[in-house]
């Protein structure tokens, strides 16, 4: 009996983006493989780096996917690094400056005895060294739906009125706005909650990345590792 084959096209990001040529690779697969199998492959092969894929996550067609998960044809399997940490649904992704003030004048409402703001700014330094700028990117589709998944989450759970939560991408000068949580509440209470339980989460799962310009060189950010369930996380 012949084996069957699949395709899938490969893709990765921020400090994994030099792992595949740009656009993603086609690779030729086994039917029935799964996604500890592929990542087995690529550190057979000398494709990955192993310390790398340890801290690493898999997204399948733009959802999180676990070790066991089989792949199909034509699917699109992204390697993810950890992630460093609007809009019909006030979330969005931006490239041009985050108007903070007009963001929260959108969101109030009469209902509401509370906004609570986060306002994640670019700063002048990392651990000692001096910064010029930050440079971000994402995995733009999957960053969009885990963002809106986050805000319908802290709604549900928190009891919220709305969440607005906008990224910026992109080169980003000292003192600019990178990222904006933005909660209204009846009760500041549950305003403050969901507004550090979002922007923690944002952190750990949304795949965005960020790259410092030192005056002494540039590297990326270190991520926060993904949570246990994610496929790829310590291995």
């Amino acid at each position: 009996m012949e084996d069957s084959f699949i395709r899938v096209r490969l893709v990765s990001f921020g400090p994994l983006k030099a792992m595949f040529p740009e656009g993603g690779e086609i690779c030729t697969l086994h039917e029935g493989e799964t996604v500890g199998g592929l990542l087995a492959m690529l550190l057979d092969t000398g494709r990955a780096d192993g310390e790398q894929l340890r801290s690493a996550a898999v997204a399948i067609d733009q959802e999180y996917a676990a070790l066991s998960d089989v792949l199909n044809d034509g699917d699109e399997v992204a390697i993810l690094p950890p992630v460093s940490g609007g809009a019909g649904e006030m979330v969005a992704l931006v490239r041009e400056p985050i108007d903070a003030e007009q963001i929260v004048r959108a969101i109030k409402a009469g209902a509401d005895g509370a906004v609570c703001v986060f306002d994640g700014m670019v700063r002048d330094n990392t651990r000692g060294r001096e910064t010029l700028h930050l440079d971000y990117e994402a995995y733009e589709e999957m960053a969009l739906k885990q963002m809106s998944e986050l805000r319908a989450q802290a709604i549900a759970t928190f009891g919220v009125r709305e969440v607005a939560i906008v990224h910026r991408l992109g080169r980003l000068l000292v003192g600019e706005t990178s990222v904006l949580i933005v909660v209204a509440s009846a009760h500041r209470g549950a305003g403050f909650e969901a507004c550090r339980w979002v922007i923690d989460t944002l952190k750990k799962t949304v795949p965005i990345w960020k790259k410092e310009q030192f005056v002494d060189g540039a590297a990326w950010a270190d991520g926060e590792p993904f949570p246990e369930e994610f496929a790829g996380s310590e291995r």
